[in-house]
């Protein structure tokens, strides 16, 4: 009895273990399928933080309510935002540290289209 109890957890454990392999592997698929197509080395750039920072772009987006990478537009939401959530006038510092994340997000991905851009350039007037 006991012998096949075991021989069952067994195979259990072996099914499980393949489906997340399985899932994983086409997890990391289509994260490289995204990046290759928002622009090829930008768009690897762009997955890359994503990963480290934690925040995806569009979760940055929504966060501060923005559809355009407008560094104007960036500045003036997170400085509304984080002024309304402010501790002392009753907010949250976890919201607040959700905006500053947002904004550090939003600025990685400036920085990332700006020297995709610039090495554009560059290709075209060589």
């Amino acid at each position: 009895m006991a012998k096949y109890l075991v021989q069952i957890l067994v195979m259990g454990a072996q099914v499980v273990g393949r489906a997340f392999t399985r899932a994983l592997r086409q997890e990391f698929a289509a994260s490289r399928a995204a990046a290759e197509a928002r622009g090829g080395q930008a768009g690897k750039e762009s997955a890359a933080v994503s990963s480290l920072s934690g925040i995806s772009l569009q979760e940055a987006q929504q966060i501060l309510n923005i559809s355009t990478l407008d560094p104007k537009e960036i500045q003036e939401k997170h400085d509304h935002l984080f002024k309304a959530n402010d501790k002392a006038a009753g907010g949250s510092f976890y919201l607040q540290s959700k905006v500053v994340r947002a904004k550090e997000r939003l600025e990685q991905e400036l920085q990332i289209q700006n020297k995709a851009s610039n090495s554009e350039e560059e290709a075209k007037t060589t």
